[in-house]
């Protein structure tokens, strides 16, 4: 009995050994599967702000008239007068005004601008009576301003616009008057406008466009048939009571407010 008691001990004691000796297994897929991971946290969510024609804005333009003749008419003494026309001139000036956007991105957007301008149109040239020179003694166009409303649909930074309303010009008297016995009108004349135009914001500030305007000025005043002069062998009057002409110009806005 003492034999096999020490026999099974020895034997237990190598099965020990053996135990201790043998690596141990690795892991399984699943008991890695479950161990914890070390992945960066995501970045975080800036939202992109979008872009607005909302704000109060002022900038500068510069451009082309055009000036449309004046159409034959007859005077009840001399016959049929023909007046000069207005050659194209340089049109330059400043705007300001206010956009309100109704959605930002893309939507409808309406406001309002004024403008002021200085031109080179000053007066039409000489036109004909029958085959004798006809003078007008009507006032030159020097400057005109606009004060109009606008309304347009942008798409993100791309505008597209009319635009309408109240227009006012002025400039001088003819140095040819004085020949003339009639009753001159004023300088200052009134009328309207309307147009329309492109724009785009290439920054959140900046902002340029191209725009055409038709404008039609009335002639204040002023009475009286043609007068013919002896000394110049000409006749001297008023020609077209409206002045009409037309502008394409292009212009650079900055916003002072975008929201």
């Amino acid at each position: 009995m003492t034999q096999l008691t020490r026999a099974l001990g020895t034997a237990g004691a190598l099965a020990l050994a053996a135990a201790l000796v043998t690596p141990l297994p690795a892991a399984s897929p699943a008991a890695a599967a479950d161990l914890p991971r070390r992945v960066a946290p995501p970045p975080a969510f800036t939202p992109v702000p979008v872009f607005t024609w909302t704000g109060f804005y002022a900038g500068v333009n510069a451009g082309a008239g055009f000036g449309g003749g004046g159409g034959s008419f007859t005077d009840a003494t001399y016959g049929t007068v023909t007046p000069g026309r207005r050659d194209a001139a340089f049109v330059g000036g400043g705007q300001i005004g206010y956009n309100y956007q109704l959605t930002p991105g893309s939507g409808f957007v309406i406001g309002a601008e004024a403008d002021i301008q200085g031109t080179t149109f000053g007066r039409p040239g000489s036109g004909l009576v029958g085959t004798a020179t006809f003078h007008d003694v009507g006032p030159s166009l020097d400057w005109f301003g606009t004060v109009r409303g606008r309304l347009g649909y942008a798409f993100d930074r791309f505008l597209v616009y009319g635009t309408g309303g109240f227009a006012y010009g002025g400039g001088s008297t003819a140095s040819t008057a004085s020949a003339y016995t009639g009753t001159l009108p004023g300088t200052f004349r009134t009328g309207w406008t309307a147009g329309g135009g492109v724009e785009y914001a290439f920054t959140e500030r900046l902002s340029a466009r191209i725009e055409a305007l038709y404008v039609s000025l009335d002639r204040n005043g002023g009475s009286g048939g043609l007068v013919y002069d002896t000394a110049t062998s000409a006749y001297y009057g008023l020609g077209k009571a409206k002045t009409d002409f037309g502008v394409v110009r292009a212009g650079l806005n900055y916003r002072f407010s975008t929201d």
